[in-house]
């Protein structure tokens, strides 16, 4: 263990970059199931899915969560596939909750069955929730997930803000010609609530049709928001905040964008990714992963598996492909990723 000299903070060189990038984040999929089917996400003929037994269970997932918050990672968020579907949801927050060292435990959901669940969920320690949403427009609702509940999703953000989350962050990834004519509707949802709009820049995935023309920069949608809010003010970021931030005079919440494709952040990256099936992935967009449920299926002790993780983490580059090198590379459909 060494000392971050910017954090001051205990840290393992595992977690440590050929780069010196430090990635204290950690994204855990749960599941590789969804109850909707996105059609930037999901292929339209489906995916095939990891076997149950293939993936990694509750006290897997604990036990290498637990080596990475010893190691240094404060923040860890819980991704899918829909990591609600997980029937221990709640005994995981729960265990993952009470490690030391860790500041933040979120989540990512499509917020169609989380009303209800969040209440247990806020008590086993959840901190943060973001919520996606596409369109606030029913009708297109189900056209992109092909599937209804649209307004279970806005109760979902609505008990959010109601238990205290604050910001309760609603991501939206932005298409042309689907719902780049409501971006300055989104806006508005920051008005009165403690709500956190991050635009999202389409990204290419296999299997989601990823189409340049698709594409809204993150250029252009400053530009749609600031001819009507003309007060936007940009406020400072974390260092390894993946979002532009920004506020509204008058708004109870804020605005943000991802530009992964326009605007990479690669040179602050500090994210590391589990898959569902146990594989680590040190960068979204590469293709490359190594697989830490077999070993540690085969009996490896946690210096063994640091040795893999760290030797994972030195292989990542200093900054992934461009958006068209990427979108002819072979990498897992988003759903099998985790967002």
């Amino acid at each position: 263990m060494v000392e971050d000299a910017q954090k001051g903070i205990p840290v393992s060189d595992m977690l440590r970059d050929s780069f010196g990038r430090l990635h204290t984040y950690l994204r855990i999929s749960l599941s590789e199931r969804c109850n909707l089917r996105c059609q930037y996400c999901m292929p339209a003929d489906g995916v095939e899915l990891t076997p149950s037994p293939d993936l990694l269970s509750k006290d897997e997932i604990v036990r290498l969560a637990n080596l990475f918050v010893n190691c240094g990672v404060n923040k860890i968020r819980l991704t899918g596939g829909e990591p609600t579907i997980r029937r221990d949801l709640d005994e995981i927050c729960l265990q993952l909750s009470e490690m030391k060292g860790l500041k933040t435990l979120a989540i990512t959901t499509n917020g169609l069955t989380l009303a209800r669940k969040l209440p247990k969920l806020k008590e086993s320690g959840l901190t943060a929730v973001n919520i996606s949403l596409d369109t606030l427009v029913p009708a297109k609702f189900e056209f992109m997930t092909r599937r209804r509940g649209h307004e279970k999703v806005i109760e979902s953000i609505n008990a959010a803000v109601e238990l205290g989350y604050d910001p309760v962050k609603v991501n939206c990834v932005v298409m042309r010609g689907f719902n780049d004519d409501e971006i300055c509707d989104f806006v508005e949802l920051t008005r009165e609530k403690p709500i956190n709009i991050r635009f999202i820049e389409f990204m290419p995935f296999d299997g989601n049709v990823w189409n340049v023309k698709k594409l809204v920069p993150y250029s252009e949608m400053m530009e749609t928001v600031v001819k009507k809010y003309s007060d936007l003010e940009r406020f400072k970021n974390d260092p390894f905040d993946t979002a532009k931030n920004f506020r509204i005079k008058g708004h109870r919440g804020t605005v943000s964008f991802i530009t992964s494709m326009t605007e990479h952040f690669c040179a602050s990256c500090n994210r590391l990714r589990i898959l569902a099936d146990g594989n680590l992935k040190v960068c979204l967009f590469g293709s490359a992963e190594v697989s830490l449920r077999d070993p540690m299926r085969s009996g490896a002790d946690d210096s063994e598996l640091m040795d893999i993780i760290g030797r994972a983490v030195k292989t990542k580059k200093a900054a992934h492909a461009g958006m068209f090198d990427i979108a002819n590379t072979a990498n897992r459909p988003m759903i099998r990723i985790g967002g």
